[in-house]
């Protein structure tokens, strides 16, 4: 990947929002699942898969603060459109639910409860502003049963629908760190970040974090790795792929 001048995230402030009217009798993993998972990213070898990125406000670094999740239980939206997913976001913080991090280090993650369809992506991230501060935010679909997103987790005890969700949403906090929004920060010639150069490949079969949860998680690209030749091969057979195992 190449550096395109812009910003990184130095560390990252969460709260994640779970949008659905589902969500208000869910009894399953996901909720404190992730909440485990956010948790046990700060400071984790995982997260340091991607410390090697500079751009003009510093270094990404290895600790992440995590506020909890809030529960929206209004019909939520599609993910095809990302307006929609920031007036979520938005529409919380005005509401006094979660609060926008005034460094611009926040990162709001979407958990819906709507099903992906025809969609040909798991999750993604974006960036915009809730008041005149920036953020970050990604939105994820409901990947229960949906074999084109499950990461074939077999070794952790998760559920499928939380294993799937918290493999893609290692792929879209690490892509957020590394380039969060314009003009761009860290990419290779075709567009794709660090999480998208090592997508749905997986070095061994689960990822232990800081508190000790494990996780079946993807790598994410370091130029670093791919230089030495100590990464794993990504789908391509280049070794730049690190998962901090």
């Amino acid at each position: 990947m190449t550096y395109h001048g812009g910003k990184i995230m130095p560390t990252a402030s969460i709260t994640a929002v779970f949008w659905g009217t589902s969500w208000g009798s869910y009894t399953g993993d996901k909720m404190s699942g992730m909440d485990s998972y956010y948790t046990g990213w700060n400071n984790s070898n995982y997260a340091k898969t991607s410390d090697e990125y500079t751009g003009t406000n510093g270094q990404v670094g290895p600790t992440s603060s995590y506020s909890g999740h809030y529960v929206d239980t209004s019909a939520a939206s599609g993910g095809g459109n990302t307006s929609v997913i920031l007036a979520e976001v938005c529409k919380e913080v005005t509401a006094g639910h979660i609060t926008v991090d005034s460094s611009g280090n926040g990162y709001y993650p979407v958990y819906s409860d709507v099903k992906r369809g025809n969609a040909g992506y798991c999750a993604w991230h974006s960036a915009g502003s809730c008041g005149g501060k920036a953020l970050q935010f990604a939105f994820f679909f409901n990947l229960d049963g949906d074999p084109g997103c499950d990461p074939q987790d077999t070794t952790t005890g998760h559920s499928q629908g939380l294993a799937a969700i918290a493999n893609v949403s290692g792929h879209e906090l690490s892509e957020a760190r590394s380039d969060p929004a314009s003009p761009g920060a860290w990419y290779d010639s075709s567009g794709a970040e660090n999480g998208d150069k090592c997508a749905w490949t997986f070095n061994v079969p689960s990822v232990t974090f800081s508190n000790n949860t494990k996780w079946r998680i993807q790598g994410e690209w370091s130029n670093a790795a791919y230089t030495a030749g100590t990464g794993y091969p990504n789908g391509s057979g280049q070794r730049g792929c690190l998962d901090g195992h």
